[in-house]
């Protein structure tokens, strides 16, 4: 019984190594290389949430790291080049962080910073984390966070926990993809920084958690954390695709075992601009601190 158990396993994992090469070469992209940990932003500490500026040059993630100034802060490390090292993490400060958890740090084009917060008395739940944003000015810092609205008033945060924001702009319009509660949704921006109700993406939801999407900048590719069948351990990243953005998804596939792993959560993944690099927090299933890797993948022609 327990070869044959498994061998059962093996031929899950070669299987789902073989559905997520097919997903890359659809998109002309080679498959994923095997994981690295990113040795220059890890500490002893709990470190996540990680994602590049679309620059390149400036690298936010979350840690409670020494120095935070509640459970998970958002920091940021910065480079002069791309091919540069990343310098030592610093913490964002008020008004960003707070007392409470603030977390998947999103930051966007000219400036903007979309994260996750547990203060309160923004909060439209109970201790849940909703969805913020701020702008950078260059003279003054970082603006005081607006709390997106709540569903009551028409708005994406709901009494569940509200994390994973992704911000995309294809078409003449503005989406918010995030996860709320087990499940993955989109909002659309209207006038301003607001963002209206919460639109489930009912074909990357199952009934398991489905969570922390990231949507590729021209919103053909995505991807996000799950525990759903076939997860290799804990929760697993996936990845679903389309030909345009206004087509739904493809069904998800898992991106097998040079980015998931049995024995850890994968979690939070995020693609650079470019989207031949991803990012993602690794965390042993059992508990303990977490730290942040990295693949890349290269163009293909044609």
């Amino acid at each position: 019984m327990k070869h044959q158990s498994k061998v059962g396993v093996s031929a899950a994992v070669v299987l789902v190594a073989l559905l997520a090469t097919t997903v890359a070469s659809a998109m002309n992209f080679s498959p994923w290389a095997p994981a690295q940990a990113v040795a220059e932003l890890n500490t002893a500490s709990s470190d996540g949430c990680p994602i590049q500026s679309p620059d390149g040059l400036s690298f936010y993630l979350a840690s409670n790291r020494t120095g935070t100034l509640g459970g998970l802060d958002i920091w940021v490390a910065t480079r002069e080049d791309a091919d540069d090292p990343w310098s030592t993490p610093v913490n964002l400060g008020a008004p960003i962080n707070s007392a409470a958890d603030d977390f998947c740090p999103t930051p966007i084009r000219g400036g903007g910073l979309f994260f996750a917060s547990r203060r309160e008395p923004a909060s439209c739940g109970t201790n849940d984390s909703d969805l913020y944003f701020t702008r950078l000015n260059p003279a003054h810092g970082w603006s005081e966070p607006l709390h997106l609205a709540c569903a009551v008033d028409g708005g994406p945060n709901s009494t569940l926990d509200e994390m994973g924001p992704s911000y995309v702009e294809v078409d003449g319009r503005g989406l918010l993809f995030f996860s709320s509660g087990p499940d993955i949704y989109m909002s659309e921006r209207g006038s301003g920084w607001s963002f209206g109700p919460a639109q489930a993406v009912t074909e990357l939801n199952s009934a398991s958690s489905d969570i922390q999407p990231n949507v590729r900048k021209d919103g053909r590719e995505v991807v996000f954390a799950s525990n759903r069948v076939d997860t290799l351990g804990g929760q697993d990243i996936w990845i679903a695709t389309r030909e345009d953005a206004d087509d739904p998804f493809s069904t998800p596939v898992n991106l097998g075992s040079a980015v998931n792993t049995t024995a850890n959560n994968e979690t939070r993944p995020s693609f650079s601009r470019d989207a031949k690099m991803l990012y993602f927090g690794r965390a042993p299933t059992a508990g303990g601190p977490g730290d942040i890797y990295m693949t890349t993948r290269e163009k293909l022609a044609g």
